[in-house]
C-alpha cells in the first residue's frame, strides 16, 4: 500500500490520510514558530486560472489544484448572509447575471469578466441599517442545507445553490487540513452597506454605527460558535476575514477601529481557542497601524500580506520577529509576469520569512487568471525544493 493509501481512524469516525495528518502537523508546527519538515503551501484559487492551469498542463476537466499539488490545507465557508434565502434573479442572459443576494446586494456578473460588480444595496440608509433584522445565526441551513449564498455563488465564477457546508468539511477531510471560518463586522458591511456608506456613515453618526457594529460583531461570533458546534470537531482550524485596510493605511482611524471592531475580532479568536483552532486573520491592505493589536488579541498569522500594499513578510518578521505568522506574501504580480527568474528570485527570498517556522507559503491575495499554469507549477515546485529545513537559499538568503 502506497503512502497516500494509509489511513488513520480518529475519534469521530472517519478516515484521515496518513499524508493528512503529516499536512496538519506541517501546519501547527509553523503556526507555533517551529520548523516542521518543510514550508506549507496552499492558496485561493480563482475558478478562470483552474480552467487556464488544466488546459495549459494538458491536465483533465475535473484536475483540482489543491489534490494535484497535495497543497497543505484548505478553507471552508458556511451561509453567512444575513438574511438566508434564494438569489432573486433580476437579469439573465447567456453572457451575463444579476442578482439580489441574502446580503440584499445586487451584484452583476458577466460571465466573460473575473469578479462580479456590486450595483447597489438593499439597506441603503443609515436608518435603514439601524433597522435592519437577520435571521438567527444559528440557522441550521446556514450550515446542513444546500442553498444560495454570496460568497459562494458570486465570485470569479457563478453558482446557485451550492453545497451543505458540512458536507464539504467532510470531503475535504480526509485528504486536507480543514479550515472553518467567519466574516467579522468590517467584511459584512462592506457586502451589507458597502465601503462608501461604511466609511460615510462612521463619520457622520460614529457613536450611533458603533452600536450598529456591536451588534453585527455579536451577531458573527454567535454564527461562528454555531459553526464550530456544527463542525463537531472536524475542524483544524479557523479563519476569519474582515478587510480593514486599503494600500496605505486602515479605512478607519486606528482608535475607532479598536474601540468597536477590535474586540470582536478578539472575541472570535478566543472562542476558536478554546476549541484547539489555531486561527489565521485575511485582511487584505496595509494594516501595519493596527498590527500590534492583532499580536496582543493572539492571532496566530496574519493573510495574505499583500506586496502592492507595502507588506514585505521578510521586513514584517524582523520587525515582529516570531511573535506572529504570516500566510502569503508571494506577490502574485511576479507569478503573473511569467519570469522565471523573477518568480524564483520572489519565492525563495520570501522564504526566509521561515526561518524558525512561522510562514505559509501563499500568494499576496489569490492566484488569477492572469497567472499561467506553468508559472504556478514553477512556483510551488520551488517551494518544495527550496522550502525543506533546514533551509538553503543561496544567494537569496538575508538574516532577519
Amino acid at each position: 500500500m502506497g503512502m497516500f493509501d494509509m489511513t488513520l481512524k480518529v475519534a469521530d469516525g472517519t478516515s484521515r490520510k496518513e499524508n493528512t495528518l503529516r499536512k496538519l502537523d506541517r501546519m501547527n508546527k509553523a503556526l507555533r514558530h517551529q520548523e516542521p519538515d518543510r514550508v506549507p503551501i496552499s492558496d485561493w484559487f480563482w475558478g478562470s486560472f483552474t480552467k487556464r492551469w488544466r488546459e495549459e498542463l494538458g491536465l483533465a476537466a475535473d484536475a483540482n489544484p489543491y489534490y494535484h499539488y497535495d497543497l497543505d490545507w484548505i478553507v471552508t465557508i458556511p451561509n453567512m448572509d444575513p438574511w438566508i434565502r434564494p438569489f432573486e434573479t433580476l437579469k439573465e442572459t447567456p453572457e451575463e447575471v444579476t442578482v439580489k443576494t441574502g446580503f440584499g446586494a445586487i451584484m452583476h456578473k458577466h460571465f466573460s469578466y473575473p469578479m462580479p460588480e456590486m450595483r447597489a444595496w438593499e439597506t441603503d440608509s443609515f436608518e435603514k441599517l439601524q433597522r435592519a433584522e437577520f435571521d438567527p445565526p444559528d440557522d441550521k441551513r446556514r450550515f446542513f442545507s444546500a442553498g444560495d449564498n454570496q460568497i459562494a455563488g458570486v465570485g470569479d465564477g457563478f453558482q446557485r445553490n451550492s453545497p451543505p457546508w458540512i458536507d464539504t468539511v467532510k470531503a475535504l477531510r480526509p485528504d486536507f487540513p480543514v479550515y472553518g471560518s467567519m466574516m467579522e463586522v468590517s467584511e459584512c458591511l462592506t457586502r451589507l452597506v458597502g465601503q462608501e456608506n461604511m466609511m460615510m456613515w462612521m463619520g457622520e453618526y460614529p457613536d450611533e454605527m458603533g452600536e450598529v457594529i456591536n451588534r453585527i460583531g455579536a451577531f458573527y461570533l454567535a454564527m461562528a460558535k454555531a459553526e464550530i458546534a456544527a463542525g463537531a470537531g472536524l475542524l483544524d482550524g479557523f479563519t476569519i476575514w474582515g478587510d480593514v485596510a486599503y494600500k496605505k493605511c486602515t479605512f478607519m482611524s486606528p482608535a475607532y477601529w479598536r474601540k468597536y471592531f477590535k474586540p470582536w475580532v478578539a472575541q472570535m479568536i478566543a472562542l476558536a481557542h478554546e476549541h484547539g483552532l489555531p486561527t489565521i486573520y485575511h485582511g487584505c491592505g496595509n494594516a501595519k497601524a493596527i498590527f500590534e493589536d492583532y499580536i496582543e488579541i493572539g492571532l496566530d498569522a496574519y493573510n495574505p500580506l499583500e506586496v502592492k500594499a507595502g507588506m514585505d513578510a521578510v521586513e514584517l518578521r524582523r520587525q515582529y520577529g516570531h511573535r506572529i505568522g504570516f500566510c502569503g506574501g508571494i506577490d502574485v504580480q511576479t507569478w503573473e509576469s511569467g519570469d522565471r527568474d523573477a518568480i524564483k528570485r520572489e519565492v525563495l527570498r520570501k522564504l526566509n520569512a521561515a526561518k524558525g517556522g512561522g510562514l505559509i507559503v501563499q500568494s499576496d491575495h489569490s492566484v488569477t487568471s492572469s497567472v499561467s499554469g506553468q508559472a504556478y507549477d514553477y512556483a510551488v515546485k520551488l517551494v518544495r525544493e527550496y522550502g525543506r529545513y533546514p533551509l538553503q537559499l543561496g544567494e537569496f538568503d538575508e538574516a532577519v
